[in-house]
C-alpha cells in the first residue's frame, strides 16, 4: 500500500489536486466515471492556473480506472465526488479499502465527513476544505481560477507531508465544522453564478447580484446564530462582515475586493458547469443546507429557498444556465438593512 493516493471521484477538483500530486511524483490512482477515464487516457492531464502556471502529466504516466477495487491499494483516499454521491462512494470505500487507509473529504457542503464516517469500516475519516475554483475545459484540461489553501483537519500524521507539493497551498485547521459553515456562506454564490450565466468576476462586480448574495448570507448567519453555529473565517474576512462588504457600492467594493479576492476572468462556479453539462447539481447541499437548518429550528429561509427552487427549475429544464437577472429571482430582501 505504501503511500499510494487514490482520488475517489476524479472530476474537476479531483483531477486538479490529483494531477498536482502526480506531477510532483506522488503515486496516484484516479477512480473516475468511464467518460473521464477515456478522456484522461486519451489526453493526459493539463493543469493551468490564474497566475500562468502550467503542468502536464502525460496519459502514459496516469493510472486511471472506473473499478472501485483500486481503493484497496490506497494509503490515502481523497474523496472529491459531489455531495450527493458521498454515501455511495463511502460504501465503496467500506467494501474495498484497507482498514488502515485514511479518507479525506475534499467536498463542498455540510456533513460529508460525517456521512463517510457513518459507513466507514475502520478507516479514519478526515474533514477537508477546497477553497479554489476549477473549470474543466475538456481534453484533460483543468484550470484553477481562484486562490486559497487546501485545508485539512489538524493532527493527522503524515498527511501534510503527503499533500505538500508545488502549486498546492496547504493549511491545517482545528475547527473543520466551523470552517465548513464559513465555506458554505461563500458557496451560496455558486448557485447565483450559475443562474446568472456570467463569469464570476463579472457577476461579483454587479452590486445587484452582490446584494442578493449578501441577503442570502445574512439569512444564513441569522439561522446559524439561532443554532449556536459559529462559522469560521475563510480567507481574509470574518463571516459576519461579508454581507456588509458585498452590499457596498461598486467602486468601493472593487477597492476592497482587489485585496480580498483574486478571480480569473474565465472562472465560473462548479454549479454553473453542472447546469451547462446537464448534470445534477449540489444545490441541496448549499442553499438546501440553509433551508434544512431553518426547518430544524422551526423556521423558514425564504431567500435561500427561492434560489434553491430556481436552480431546481433550471435542472429540470435541462437547457443549461437560465441566464437570469438578479431582479428576475424576485428576492425583495436585497438591501443592506
Amino acid at each position: 500500500m505504501a503511500d499510494t493516493i487514490v482520488v475517489a471521484g476524479a472530476g474537476s477538483i479531483g483531477c486538479f489536486v490529483g494531477g498536482l500530486l502526480a506531477a510532483a511524483g506522488r503515486e496516484v490512482r484516479f477512480l473516475a466515471r468511464p467518460r473521464m477515464v477515456a478522456e484522461l487516457q486519451a489526453h493526459g492531464l493539463t493543469l493551468t492556473d490564474r497566475d500562468g502556471g502550467s503542468r502536464h502529466v502525460p496519459a502514459a504516466s496516469l493510472s486511471v480506472t472506473d473499478d472501485p477495487a483500486v481503493l484497496a491499494q490506497a494509503r490515502w483516499i481523497l474523496v472529491t465526488v459531489k455531495s450527493g454521491a458521498t454515501v455511495e462512494m463511502g460504501e465503496s470505500i467500506a467494501r474495498h479499502a484497507k482498514p488502515e487507509a485514511v479518507v479525506i473529504s475534499l467536498q463542498n457542503g455540510i456533513g460529508n465527513a460525517d456521512r463517510l464516517r457513518a459507513v466507514a469500516r475502520g478507516q479514519r475519516v478526515v474533514a477537508g476544505m477546497v477553497p479554489f475554483n476549477v473549470v474543466h475545459r475538456g481534453e484533460g484540461r483543468f484550470h484553477r481560477g481562484t486562490d486559497g489553501s487546501l485545508t485539512v483537519e489538524a493532527g493527522v500524521p503524515g498527511l501534510l507531508s503527503t499533500l505538500s507539493v508545488p502549486g498546492l497551498a496547504l493549511a491545517e485547521h482545528s475547527d473543520m465544522s466551523g470552517l465548513a459553515w464559513g465555506k458554505l456562506l461563500m458557496n451560496l454564490n455558486n448557485a447565483l453564478n450559475a443562474l446568472s450565466g456570467l463569469p464570476l468576476r463579472q457577476q461579483l462586480a454587479d452590486r445587484r447580484w452582490r446584494r442578493v448574495l449578501a441577503a442570502s448570507q445574512r439569512e444564513a448567519l441569522e439561522l446559524m446564530a439561532a443554532a449556536k453555529i459559529v462559522p469560521a473565517k475563510v480567507g481574509k474576512v470574518r463571516p459576519r462582515l461579508l454581507p456588509g462588504i458585498l452590499s457596498l457600492p461598486d467602486a468601493v467594493f472593487q477597492l476592497l475586493a482587489g485585496a480580498m479576492v483574486k478571480i480569473d476572468p474565465e472562472a465560473r462556479s462548479s454549479l454553473w458547469e453542472d447546469l451547462e453539462k446537464r448534470r445534477p447539481t449540489e444545490i441541496d447541499h448549499l442553499q438546501g443546507a440553509v433551508v434544512e437548518l431553518a426547518r430544524s429550528l422551526g423556521r423558514d429561509a425564504p431567500l435561500n429557498r427561492k434560489v434553491l427552487e430556481a436552480v431546481k427549475r433550471a435542472e429540470a429544464a435541462g437547457t443549461g444556465s437560465p441566464r437570469m437577472t438578479a431582479e428576475a429571482l424576485g428576492l425583495t430582501r436585497t438591501s443592506s438593512s
